[in-house]
């Protein structure tokens, strides 16, 4: 389909839509937040809940500091010598590492924290810290950078390690991403869960482009080395004993701790902090550093890399630049089909590839394609309508000069009859008698205004039939049946046209008085081949039907005149007819001579008020 917008409304169009899908690529790559992003986790989540909750980690159990707990142990926070006991019942239950999701700054009782400190010093441990990220521009590889940091007590801290427990929410408070490092005054500091898994695994994690490897496990990271969380489940997903349980075991306890990591932390009722996550609205802290814990040990984060968001990108800018292009070239109903069909198809990819675990950006594409996309469908659909308007102007004046059938096929398909076409069409001339001293005695203009008045029931005629006027010829007329499409009854209706015209312009010329100038109205009608083509100059044309059958056509008004009847049809077109309607009943059938034409030609004759019943 040839496009409809002008050449520069197009390249303006798809530049403007290229740079807008552009930008936000660039951000998307950049890894910095957009609005774009809160529509994604929706749909994020969306896709969480098709997926479903997962099995539970093998090798991460969360020791609670719970409403039991504090029942029996004391009121929170806990004393640290209470803590210190709680994590020499942690060891001695077999625990191979411990990451203390609990903040131990400040100085408590030197005795205590002497306690506390050799407890976490007997087994591979990290205690969480916490900072306050530096606002502002961040570094080129976006690792955060801290800005203060909050550290545990110098006993404490000299006697473990310390990771930062920061983690990164959306516009609803929802943890997506735990950063694996953290910038800060004295260099790169590893995060509380890599530091965890690291000492879990008894490794030092190996930090490379693409992510960050544990013990031969390679774990993908997003930009500036963030792990983007894939959650087990609700709260309590994740294996959780009751510290106070460990501290007085009951009958039959069994803490199920050898061998694996133990990630103690508070979610006592009002103590702790909480999390809106897909699957728990309030789920506790602790249990979301269980979870990037686990999310290394087992190396299955979601997977949002460089190469995801560049797959995000690349389907963004080639879903816009394919829609756009419909919208260019096709009607904008398919246009449109064809648009939301890719939207579609994304969506189905994501949704599958999700299953894997892979994290594309569903709302990328439609955020980059959606403003360029409609706004070219309304420039399209305001052209189209301006367009509309023009091509009818135009059919209506051309419809003044060609008959408004052939108008309209020529506005459609401006090639038409570019190559002539020969077709079986029945051809009508009208004529009538006496004209030429009449338009002497009228003079010029009201010759004109009695010929307006014989054309207007000409075309009524001729279109109350579905015909076609291919010429006016001063007071004659040619008129064609079967042009441009044939259709199985032409015969048939240039038959009724015929004795219609005889009747309508007989009574029209009694009811003006001219039949006293008027002797006759005469019509000859032929059924044959004709030759449509296009006539005259490349600059200046007009339709034509040409070939025997017009001259034939044309001649029966000589034979009209001769045998002083008004109405002549062929044999031909009377033998057309009787296949479709029967017989006509005819004043007279006669062979007779055609000007010019060497083989005589058998016709059906009639005068005039003699018009036969013809259905």
């Amino acid at each position: 389909m040839k496009p409809t917008l002008p050449v520069a409304v197009t390249a303006l169009a798809l530049c403007l839509g290229l740079i807008w899908a552009g930008l936000l690529v660039r951000t998307h790559l950049a890894g910095t937040a957009s609005v774009a992003d809160r529509f994604e986790t929706v749909l994020l989540d969306l896709r969480i809940a098709l997926a479903g909750q997962k099995p539970p980690p093998k090798d991460v159990v969360i020791v609670a500091i719970d409403d039991e707990t504090i029942d029996a142990v004391g009121p929170y926070p806990l004393p640290r010598d209470a803590l210190a006991a709680l994590v020499d019942r942690i060891r001695e239950a077999g625990a191979r590492a411990l990451a203390v999701d609990i903040l131990l700054f400040g100085a408590s009782d030197e005795t205590a924290d002497g306690l506390l400190a050799n407890s976490l010093a007997s087994l591979p441990t990290v205690v969480a810290g916490a900072a306050r990220m530096r606002e502002g521009t961040a570094p080129a590889s976006g690792v955060p950078v801290v800005e203060t940091m909050l550290s545990p007590a110098p006993a404490l801290a000299a006697a473990t390690s310390t990771g930062l427990v920061n983690i990164v929410t959306d516009s609803g408070g929802t943890p997506r991403h735990v950063p694996m490092l953290f910038l800060t005054d004295s260099g790169l500091l590893p995060s509380f869960s890599l530091q965890a898994a690291a000492k879990y695994l008894s490794t030092s994690p190996n930090i490379t482009e693409a992510g960050v490897t544990l013990g031969g496990r390679a774990v993908e990271l997003d930009s500036g080395w963030h792990l983007a969380l894939n959650y087990v489940g609700s709260g309590g997903s994740i294996r959780t004993l009751s510290a106070g349980d460990l501290l007085n075991p009951p009958a039959g306890f069994s803490a199920e701790l050898e061998g694996r990591m133990a990630v103690l932390g508070v979610t006592a009722t009002a103590v702790g902090d909480r999390f809106s996550t897909p699957f728990d609205p309030v789920m506790p802290g602790v249990e979301v550093q269980a979870t990037a814990i686990a999310n290394l040990l087992e190396a299955a984060p979601l997977v949002r890399t460089a190469g995801v968001r560049k797959l995000d990108s690349a389907a963004a800018l080639l879903i816009t630049l394919g829609a756009m292009i419909a919208v260019i070239l096709l009607p904008l109903a398919p246009a449109s089909i064809f648009y939301l069909m890719l939207l579609s198809g994304w969506l189905i990819i994501c949704v599958v590839f999700f299953g894997q675990g892979l994290w594309l950006n569903a709302t990328l594409p439609f955020a980059a394609s959606l403003p360029p996309v409609v706004g070219l469908l309304i420039t399209r659909q305001v052209t189209d309508r301006i367009e509309a308007r023009r091509l009818l102007r135009a059919q209506e004046a051309l419809s003044r000069f060609q008959s408004p059938r052939l108008a309209e096929r020529i506005s459609e398909d401006p090639s038409f009859l570019a190559t002539p076409k020969e077709e079986t069409a029945a051809i009508l001339f009208v004529d009538l008698s006496g004209y030429t001293s009449l338009s002497e005695r009228l003079g010029a203009a009201r010759t004109r205004d009695f010929l307006k008045e014989f054309h207007t029931i000409v075309v009524n005629v001729v279109s109350d039939e579905h015909g076609i006027v291919l010429d006016f010829m001063g007071d004659g007329a040619m008129l064609g049946f079967g042009i441009p499409e044939a259709h199985p009854d032409d015969p048939v209706r240039a038959c009724r046209c015929a004795f219609a015209l005889e009747r309508d312009v007989t009574a029209w010329l009694k009811k003006t008085g001219r039949d006293r100038d008027i002797s006759s109205v005469r019509v000859g009608a032929h059924l044959g081949q004709v030759v449509l083509s296009r006539l005259g100059h490349d600059r200046q044309q007009q339709i034509a039907a040409t070939g025997d059958c017009v001259n034939v056509a044309s001649r029966l008004l000589e034979v009209a005149k001769d045998q002083k009847v008004s109405v002549v049809l062929s044999a031909d077109l009377l033998a057309e007819v009787e296949k479709i309607a029967g017989s006509l009943e005819t004043l007279r059938m006669e062979t007779v001579a055609i000007r010019g034409r060497q083989q005589e030609l058998k016709v059906g004759l009639w005068a005039s008020g003699e018009a036969p019943a013809l259905g």
